[in-house]
């Protein structure tokens, strides 16, 4: 498109590339998107180009940010240990027969400052473990599914303080259309060569079979060790009901499974963590054999503590990804306060569950095999980005040996 295509023309363009190249929808599939109250007019676009893809049936959740807030100020306590499994019972049988998964981003990072971190504890633990069913289906890739972002005041606000709600959305909007390629002349295309890049990439990493990876940058000095028979992975990818699709819009990131058991060291953040309506910076923790036995954070961490004590596995890592610090989400300077766009401006890790995609033939190991291998288990999978331009990375090889994989956030190789 020009620089004089409008608003309206860009969003259904992202509406048609969420629905064509995100997920891949197909011709009688259903489809199930979650999205806060201000995205109604990118879901109306994406319902409608998801017909004319041949769904057989739309269906919509939306989130709204006031009852959440409701919630917090006049529940009574007991109703924090409350989530609706119902809800997620139903998306998971959904997903088993067949339905597809689109997920919109926009939530206010800071909507829930300030609340008793207490209730916050207790409805994160209920609604991932309420959520797990339909998680499992996620991670394990069994169906197409696909995250993006639309938009919203109070997100656009955040990223652009100071200056008018107007003016903020529109310039988060046009970050939006420009990281995505929403704003290219052909933006399924430039995704086609765009995933050609990444496989390229994970191929690499696939073919040198690093037993760790060795971090080194301001206040990091992390061995990373990697699953037994790991996978790299990176742009779209064929799910387990045969639908190759992107489940990222954007992506920067080549990722694997690191080794629940094989952490040492110390890693600290790099840029914010938004996590649950609570904004989490200047992380700081200690690995010992793959748990996090220390930690500190300069704002939200009673909200990071609280994550990591979901469960044993939460607070040990599921997954490592690697992104160079001149991807084009970095170069654009902004902190988006979202992770979907932060992660893919700088290398992370996870706490929580890894994928079952990141270890060979993993759809058909039980959980049993995977743990033994290293993969981890969760109720949670949450990114925080510790990637920047002063972070070197060294591949470790079986026999020890260090080759450089990363040099000032740069790749070496």
């Amino acid at each position: 498109m020009s620089e004089t295509s409008t608003h309206e023309q860009l969003l259904d363009i992202y509406a048609k590339l969420a629905v064509r190249t995100g997920l891949n929808l197909q011709r009688g599939q259903q489809l199930v998107i979650t999205a806060p109250l201000d995205a109604v007019a990118l879901v109306r676009r994406i319902t409608e180009h998801a017909y004319e893809a041949g769904a057989s049936l739309v269906t919509t959740v939306y989130a709204d940010e006031e009852t959440t807030l409701a919630r917090y100020r006049h529940a009574p306590k007991e109703a924090f240990d409350v989530a609706p499994g119902w809800l997620f019972n139903g998306m998971a049988e959904a997903f088993r027969g067949g339905a597809a998964r689109l997920a919109i981003a926009g939530e206010n990072p800071a909507l829930l400052a300030g609340q008793d971190p207490d209730k916050l504890s207790r409805a994160n633990k209920a609604r991932s473990k309420a959520y797990r069913p339909a998680l499992e289906l996620i991670t394990g890739f069994a169906i197409n599914w696909c995250v993006i972002a639309a938009a919203t005041p109070a997100w656009a606000q955040s990223v652009f303080p100071g200056i008018p709600e107007a003016e903020a959305m529109d310039r988060l909007w046009r970050a939006i259309f420009a990281c995505t390629k929403a704003d290219l002349p052909d933006p399924i295309a430039a995704w086609e060569k765009h995933n050609n890049d990444l496989r390229r990439r994970t191929a690499f990493l696939n073919n040198r079979r690093y037993r760790a990876l060795k971090y080194k940058g301001p206040g990091t000095d992390l061995m990373l060790g990697l699953a037994g028979e790991h996978n790299w992975k990176g742009g779209g990818g064929k799910a387990l009901n045969g639908v190759f699709c992107n489940a990222n819009i954007p992506t920067e990131e080549v990722f694997t499974a690191p080794h629940k058991d094989m952490v040492d060291g110390v890693v600290c953040s790099s840029k914010p963590l938004s996590y649950q309506g609570s904004l989490i910076d200047g992380i700081r923790v200690r690995f010992e054999r793959g748990k996090i036995v220390e930690m500190t954070a300069e704002k939200g961490q009673d909200a990071f503590r609280n994550l990591i004590d979901t469960d044993e596995g939460a607070a040990r890592l599921g997954e490592v990804a690697l992104v160079p610090h001149s991807s084009p989400i970095s170069k654009s300077g902004l902190i988006f306060n979202n992770t979907l766009f932060d992660e893919n401006a700088a290398s992370h890790i996870a706490v929580g569950q890894s994928y079952t995609e990141n270890i060979r033939e993993g759809s058909k190991r039980s959980k049993d095999e995977l743990a033994a291998l290293g993969a981890n288990a969760s109720l949670v999978h949450v990114d925080w980005m510790i990637g920047s331009g002063e972070l070197d990375v060294d591949g470790i090889m079986a026999d020890g040996s260090a080759e450089p994989l990363m040099r000032k956030g740069e790749w070496a190789v």
